[in-house]
């Protein structure tokens, strides 16, 4: 089975639904958690901060907190909680496969 015909239902995922291994990962599946979680599609604002995400995460081990995701990713924080509701970092992490953000509860 290849990655974009794997549905996010058919995934590995922890008790709050992040994704247990992040290279199963794609836009595709991107596009699927958000909906899940309420936000039916992504902009291109949506996907700056996922993609900066999983980048901080691939690169770093661990995922930004929302201080550094609204210092570093360019988009305020202010408009994050626009763009993700339900918690800025715990939300962009989910969509973007990673693990939850340290300090999200």
């Amino acid at each position: 089975m290849t990655t974009i015909e794997t549905h996010v239902s058919e995934l590995e995922r922890d008790a709050e639904g992040f994704l247990v291994r992040p290279e199963q990962w794609s836009r595709e599946l991107a596009l699927e958690i958000a909906r899940e979680n309420g936000i039916p599609e992504l902009t291109p604002r949506h996907w700056q901060v996922v993609e900066f995400m999983r980048e901080s995460y691939l690169t770093t081990g661990a995922a930004p907190s929302i201080r550094a995701l609204g210092k570093e990713s360019g988009v305020p924080v202010k408009e994050l909680y626009s763009l993700f509701p339900k918690g800025p970092a715990k939300l962009a992490a989910k969509i973007g496969g990673i693990p939850k953000p340290l300090g999200c509860i």
